[in-house]
């Protein structure tokens, strides 16, 4: 799969991305890494220009959930990107915990699916990326 792989809009941290482009390239993935503080206007330009079979965004400074909910927003109003899988996951939050709240409101916006930061979340990205639906697509 072509993955396109995306910082968020407040994150600057770029050690999560390089370790997914490595993960991900490991299991067969092709990856066009955005880099960090990617906005939603610069996100949809770029499924636009790569054309990805599905986009995985990562957060590590705990304003994940606002900015993915920015972001997944901007991709569903597009007619072209309305249907991209969309994945989201890292330190979601500044409290601590995850809160399902707020992980029920960026699947109702349009995340097809909504990780913390452990290593039972990298085997549930490598399943959403399997997902039927997904392969070939």
């Amino acid at each position: 799969m072509k993955i396109l792989l995306s910082g968020t809009a407040s994150d600057s941290h770029t050690w999560n991305l390089v370790y997914l482009v490595l993960f991900l390239e490991e299991r067969g993935h092709d990856v066009v890494a955005l880099g960090p503080c990617v906005s939603p206007r610069l996100l949809t330009a770029a499924c636009r220009r790569h054309a990805p079979d599905a986009v995985v965004l990562s957060s590590v400074n705990g304003h994940g959930y606002r900015d993915a909910l920015a972001a997944v927003r901007a991709l569903r109003a597009e007619p072209g990107l309305a249907a991209l899988p969309v994945a989201v996951g890292g330190k979601l939050g500044t409290a601590g915990h995850a809160r399902e709240d707020e992980a029920a409101r960026l699947r109702a916006a349009g995340c097809d699916a909504v990780l913390g930061d452990g290593a039972a979340d990298l085997d549930a990205l490598c399943a959403f990326l399997a997902a039927p639906a997904r392969v070939g697509a």
